[in-house]
């Protein structure tokens, strides 16, 4: 059985991994051993990142609700409640730009649930 030489998919292995790790700091932008670490743990941290950046939005967007219906007189799990019991069916993300962008539209929600 004659021999195989692996140097070529060897070299693209490495020179894959490099491509990730590049705009890494110190050794860990050129060095094998140190690439290939920071390669793994980063696509570790992007993962849960991910998943972490949902959260993060979500309590932005009951900051913003918030401070908008303080200033119309009501608090924000008594507002989200009269939206619940006079069943409008508008999302957090939906009210938070509302409140933000278009403060009109927000303010007449406001009033029509009081």
């Amino acid at each position: 059985m004659p021999r195989v030489k692996r140097g070529t998919t060897h070299v693209k292995k490495r020179r894959k991994l490099l491509k990730q790790a590049k705009g890494y700091k110190w050794g860990r932008k050129n060095l094998i051993r140190l690439a290939k670490t920071a390669v793994v743990h980063a696509g570790a941290h992007s993962y849960v990142d991910r998943k972490k950046k949902k959260r993060v939005f979500r309590g932005l967007w009951h900051i913003k609700i918030n401070a908008f219906v303080r200033e119309m007189g009501l608090s924000y799990s008594k507002f989200m409640n009269k939206l619940k019991t006079n069943k409008i069916e508008l999302d957090r993300k939906i009210l938070a730009d509302l409140s933000q962008n278009n403060k009109k539209v927000m303010a007449k929600i406001v009033e029509d649930i009081k």
